[in-house]
């Protein structure tokens, strides 16, 4: 392996903050790559990154009772789905697409869908499976038969709990999170929302406990533990400390999307406007955002919502809101009082799988031939061909100080496209500001779309473009560019 092959396999595999290691170390001579720029991923957020669709699983009490927030008093009885089928669960997942699923081990109600030993309030005192089932190694194990990664939700906010609100719930929390982190394998990510105190049964108490979310979950500890116990585990809330929340939950992300965030004074139930939904451009720390949305108008399953399930062509609208802005999508499918995906939804997921499939089977930018207004040290390593290569772990970058720079690819005859994706790579740092993309028509070069960030995937979507070449201008940087990837698409529809 040469001294350029060893920077590549490097600038694939490390943390990018180890990148200068690998420019101290090849020979003299070969062109070094570009040095990060401003807060990098983790290796577990890089994974994260590259997902960008998974599903969550609402599942459990307020199936069976009709609700969305359960308070507490009720009977694990009640719990008792009739053809738990977690294999069509997976199965429909990653037909749909999706690369992982987040399975709500506890919300609000504390009942626990594993046979926690912390609580009697669990799938061990109910009817189903005659007390020994376990849904979350059933779905667990479903993933990993179907090739999707695993993760949980684990509310902190329990109202069956008599603890809560004391510091000895905190242990009990934990514990929790001990056993699903310990037991069932690797986990993507570990999920906390920002509900929390309230009215709630708290051991029969039936009273109203507000604690102080600054201070009271102690969330430093705990993400400690989450990260010792799963390192290549990222770790949402609103705030973070891994993944941020995108500020709504209809699956809508924003430009610009930064990934670096400001956290200072913020804690996990009390997020920042507007830096939640749009980031910190001089954030310190790296906190992409998610886009949680469920396919129905509740996050649980409820029969009147059979009719209003969102169809194929939203679906494919709310991908290219999300991941098309940078973000990474969480489409909640909740399993009916069977413990199946419900037809309806599995009827809209296989048409927006079909349109999606559709749309990107062809990259019309591969064959292309592509030039740049400037390569870094007019090395091969770094030049414009990355960016048509398929591959993205090579990138196209600039020379120190070239903040703007355009390539264009000559498709050698008219083509026609409406979609043109493009990639950062995200080792070295979010640097893009600004671009715009351009078609030839008549002589002259015509703007089509303009944005401002692109991150890890910004889909532009236009009406239908019939041309014989295609410009992408970064009209601003902080600091020299690195991108992986310029491709185009002819968007299907049904």
């Amino acid at each position: 392996m040469n001294a350029p092959e060893i920077i590549r396999w490097l600038s694939r595999s490390l943390p990018a903050a180890l990148l200068g290691l690998a420019s101290l170390a090849a020979t003299a001579g070969t062109v070094a790559p570009p040095a990060p720029y401003g807060p990098v991923p983790t290796a577990a957020q890089l994974a994260w990154h590259r997902m960008e669709f998974y599903g969550f699983l609402h599942f459990g009490m307020n199936t069976f009772t009709d609700r969305e927030w359960g308070y507490g008093d009720e009977s694990p009885s009640l719990f008792n789905p009739t053809d738990f089928d977690a294999d069509q669960i997976a199965s429909v997942a990653a037909d749909a697409g999706m690369k992982g699923l987040v399975l709500v081990c506890k919300h609000h109600d504390g009942f626990c869908l594993w046979p926690t030993k912390t609580t009697e309030h669990s799938v061990r005192a109910s009817p189903w499976r005659d007390g020994k089932g376990d849904v979350v190694r059933e779905i667990a194990d479903a993933c990993r038969q179907y090739g999707l990664k695993f993760g949980v939700y684990v509310s902190p906010w329990d109202r069956n709990s008599g603890l809560y609100g004391t510091p000895q719930y905190l242990d009990l929390y934990r514990e929790q999170l001990r056993e699903l982190l310990t037991g069932y394998g690797e986990v993507f990510i570990v999920w906390h929302d920002g509900a929390n105190r309230g009215r709630g049964y708290y051991g029969g108490a039936k009273e109203l406990r507000q604690v102080d979310p600054a201070t009271y979950y102690e969330w430093p500890v705990t993400w400690e533990l989450i990260h010792r116990l799963q390192p290549m585990s990222v770790i949402f809330s609103d705030v973070g400390p891994d993944v941020r929340w995108g500020g709504n939950e209809k699956g809508q992300g924003a430009d610009p999307c930064w990934y670096t965030f400001k956290t200072e004074g913020h804690y996990p139930g009390a997020p920042p406007w507007p830096s939640l939904i749009y980031g910190d451009r001089d954030g310190e720390k790296w906190i992409p955002p998610e886009c949680p949305v469920s396919i129905r108008p509740g996050w649980f399953y409820h029969p009147r919502h059979d009719s209003k399930v969102k169809s194929a062509e939203e679906l494919v609208d709310l991908y290219f809101n999300s991941v098309g802005q940078g973000a990474c999508l969480n489409l909640n499918i909740p399993p009916d009082t069977r413990g199946r995906i419900h037809e309806r939804d599995v009827e809209s997921l296989r048409g927006m799988r079909r349109i999606l499939d559709a749309t990107f089977a062809e990259d019309l930018a591969r064959e292309a031939r592509i030039t740049a207004s400037n390569t870094r040290g007019n090395s091969k390593e770094f030049g414009p061909e990355c960016l048509v290569d398929g591959d993205r772990g090579t990138y196209w970058a600039t020379d120190d100080g070239v903040t703007e720079a355009e390539v264009v690819l000559d498709f050698g005859k008219p083509v026609t496209f409406s979609v043109v994706r493009l990639r950062e790579f995200l080792p070295l740092g979010q640097r893009v500001e600004g671009f715009a993309l351009d078609y030839w028509e008549e002589g002259q070069w015509r703007e089509f779309c303009s944005g401002q960030t692109i991150g890890n995937q910004r889909l532009v979507r236009s009406k239908a473009v019939t041309s014989e070449r295609l410009r992408l201008r970064i009209t601003e940087s902080s600091a020299d560019l690195a991108l992986s990837e310029v491709e185009a698409f002819l968007e299907h529809r049904m």
